[in-house]
């Protein structure tokens, strides 16, 4: 019997399998120790940190839809300096690969973010380009493609010792441009979906959820347009490594983005609901490909 090689290499990162755990879902990955043996992941995307301290949103956070989760957390961290102080020494000693999640409210604070973030030992950044520029009245830095280029050169040339993955939006009216203007800008690596932009109304109080209206729609519901939009994303960008997310649930939804061309898969809101779903569907991957006499990932993309 086969016994596959699962393990993934990502911009010069080896990663002994593709399941990653996503930004915001998996805090700095000591707080889920107790329930799963995290050493087992691929690798934790750290909760979003940003160059100062900041202290979130008001009002309601989290609030759950038909097959789905909404959030509004607003990228609520300690700074980065305090994270490589007492947050990164932590998780440094749980064994998975180490991807830091690079927020920020503006060029300036991305790039001296990512001059910290140079120097410390995390093995790979991921920039995230949804936070809102406000120096252009509140757009998300990655819904144009030459703005999003604008925060991955400063941040590519501070962060000269690290791998580079920009987290796309799928908000974006063209999501290709914005990632073909990572990769021109310096990307190694391109993780998507983001949140989906979404509202509830409160309809006993008659006003929105959300103090900011509009909030993150995440989890099962937005899993076939995400699968869409990385197999677009993968045929026409084959060569550059793609991080796929939403939605992913069980060993069969991490396998249809592997099929449609992605190098590996993040995990976010299926965490909430079953702790163990990551170490499942790892169990689950192995297992498909053992029955399937598959012998390494890479096989298992349906593309010609």
């Amino acid at each position: 019997m086969i016994n596959p090689d699962i393990s993934v290499t990502i911009a010069g990162i080896r990663l002994r399998n593709p399941v990653i755990a996503a930004s915001g879902t998996f805090g700095y990955g000591s707080e889920y120790a107790e329930m799963i043996d995290v050493s087992r992941l691929g690798g934790i995307c750290t909760k979003g940190i940003t160059l100062n301290p900041t202290p979130g949103n008001k009002g309601v956070r989290v609030y759950e839809t038909p097959s789905g989760l909404m959030n509004s957390i607003g990228l609520e961290n300690p700074g980065i300096a305090v994270f490589i102080e007492k947050e990164l020494p932590r998780l440094r000693t749980l064994g998975p690969a180490v991807i830091a999640n690079l927020s920020g409210f503006s060029v300036e604070e991305y790039a001296q973010g990512a001059a910290l973030l140079n120097e410390s030992s995390v093995d790979m950044v991921e920039l995230n380009i949804s936070c809102p520029n406000v120096k252009t009245g509140g757009m998300a830095f990655g819904l144009d493609p030459e703005i999003a280029g604008s925060v991955v050169t400063p941040v590519r040339r501070a962060l000269n010792n690290k791998p580079l993955m920009v987290k796309l939006s799928p908000n974006a009216p063209d999501l290709i441009a914005v990632a073909r203007a990572c990769v021109n800008a310096g990307a190694d690596a391109l993780s998507l979906v983001n949140t989906f932009k979404a509202m509830a109304i409160d309809v006993q109080n008659h006003r929105p959820v959300f103090d900011n209206v509009s909030a993150g729609l995440s989890g099962p519901a937005i899993k076939p347009i995400a699968l869409r939009m990385a197999w677009e994303l993968c045929g026409e960008m084959p060569t550059v490594p793609v991080v796929a997310l939403g939605g992913i649930a069980c060993a069969d939804d991490a396998l249809e983005f592997l099929m449609v061309g992605a190098a590996a898969v993040q995990v976010g809101s299926a965490t909430f609901a079953h702790p163990a779903a990551m170490i499942e569907i790892i169990g689950g991957l192995e297992d498909y490909m053992r029955r399937n006499g598959i012998a390494a990932l890479g096989e298992l993309s349906i593309r010609a």
